[in-house]
């Protein structure tokens, strides 16, 4: 069975970055910019499975599992404050709150 070359996962995982970038620049909604920042961690999860495997050592594997319970974190303290801000102002549009204003 053929391996896909290094250069084609990290070409993979560039474009999911570029993705995300350009979401969480480009979106108003507080929702789909926590989607985006989802979108650039999952690329660096693929990049660092992708090297571990080219290296042929399990280290960037195991850093994989740390950065996921750390993005599930940020999606959970995210989608909270997301909440919060909802409620308070009933809008989850990004440049809409402002809480320095009352």
């Amino acid at each position: 069975m053929e391996r896909l070359p290094l250069e084609a996962y990290l070409l993979l995982s560039a474009t999911l970055f570029t993705i995300g970038v350009v979401g969480v620049l480009t979106r108003r909604n507080a929702i789909v910019v926590l989607m985006a920042i989802e979108i650039m961690l999952n690329a660096v999860n693929l990049s660092l499975v992708a090297f571990s495997a080219y290296v042929g050592n399990v280290e960037g594997q195991l850093l994989v599992f740390f950065v996921m319970a750390v993005a599930a974190a940020e999606a959970a303290v995210g989608l909270a404050i997301v909440l919060a801000l909802f409620r308070n102002r009933q809008t989850v549009f990004i440049d809409e709150v402002n809480l320095m204003r009352w």
